[in-house]
């Protein structure tokens, strides 16, 4: 797209309501994960210079990206967690409280606006993500990504389909992998649970449709992997995993 105007919310604060207003495609229940309820929103209250906000030509919000520095190299820590998303956000906010110093960012999330897909706006917010956290004296970005085909294959286990790859050109068959890759980044590690929804079976019916009444794995749209459920129970799980990958800035 072009006029394609990248800020960050730290700059332009009047723009915080329509962020969170801005169209998207996130399925339902992935919006029940509890550590990214209780945590995502505070993003842009404690970190709005780590929040960048694209606008088009007329002003309106068409991507939004949010990311959070933390210490990897904690105590502890060291390498990329198993935990994903849910831990990145958690180490943040926890260094945050406890006043440590950062020496990374994690990308939380890249959205682009209903409508607004398959312009190429996503490995711009992506680039602008890295120049940011450049200019905030980091040296890397890392990324629990969430690969935007593996829907379509939830029965592959995700450490398979990380190492998928296009014959004419090396590069990842997943078509998100593959612009992460294609600015720089590596292929780290999978975080085999990066997040957890957990729910009644009246949950998950609301939120996906379903019936919800066989024991075992259920498949569902925009689930990465099956969803575990137990009518004996009454509750069913989906634990979501997702790929690491490291940019150097």
């Amino acid at each position: 797209m072009d006029n394609l105007h990248i800020t960050t919310l730290a700059e332009r604060p009047e723009l915080a309501q329509a962020l969170d207003r801005m169209p998207d495609t996130w399925p339902e229940f992935v919006l029940e994960d509890l550590v990214g309820w209780a945590n995502f929103p505070r993003i842009a209250v404690e970190f709005p210079e780590f929040v960048l906000v694209a606008t088009g030509p007329d002003g309106s919000v068409v991507a939004r990206a949010y990311s959070v520095p933390f210490e990897l190299n904690a105590p502890g820590r060291g390498k990329l967690p198993v935990g994903g998303w849910d831990r990145a956000l958690l180490w943040a906010f926890s260094d945050l409280r406890r006043g440590r110093t950062p020496d990374t960012v994690s990308a939380i999330e890249i959205t682009v606006a209903t409508g607004h897909q398959g312009k190429g706006i996503s490995g711009r917010m992506l680039a602008a993500m890295r120049e940011n956290a450049g200019r905030h004296g980091f040296g890397e970005v890392v990324a629990p990504v969430r690969p935007s085909g593996k829907h379509l294959r939830p029965a592959l286990p995700m450490e398979e389909y990380a190492r998928l790859t296009r014959p004419e050109d090396g590069l990842p068959e997943d078509p998100w992998l593959r612009v992460h890759v294609r600015a720089g980044g590596v292929i780290d590690s999978v975080a085999p649970v990066s997040m957890t929804v957990s729910g009644t079976l009246e949950q998950w019916r609301a939120w996906t449709g379903l019936p919800f009444d066989t024991e075992g794995p259920v498949e569902v749209p925009g689930a990465l992997v099956p969803v575990h459920c137990s009518p004996v129970h009454g509750y069913a799980v989906y634990t979501e995993p997702n790929v690491w990958v490291r940019h150097r800035v």
